[in-house]
C-alpha cells in the first residue's frame, strides 16, 4: 500500500482508499469523471454552514 501511494496510484481518504486517475490509466480502464455526487455533498455542507452562521 505505501508503494502504491508513493507511485500515485492509490489515495487515502476519510472514506477509505481510492484509485487515482493514474491507476485507472495503468489498468487500461476508463477513468471516471469527477465525482459529481461527492462535489454536490460538499456544496450542501457549505450551504448548511452558511445557513447556521446567520
Amino acid at each position: 500500500e505505501p508503494y502504491l501511494i508513493q507511485q500515485g496510484l492509490l489515495q487515502r481518504t476519510p472514506r477509505g482508499r481510492l484509485l487515482t486517475r493514474k491507476a485507472f490509466l495503468h489498468l487500461g480502464l476508463p477513468a471516471p469523471a469527477a465525482d459529481t455526487a461527492e462535489l454536490a455533498q460538499l456544496d450542501l455542507l457549505q450551504d448548511d454552514g452558511a445557513a447556521q452562521d446567520d
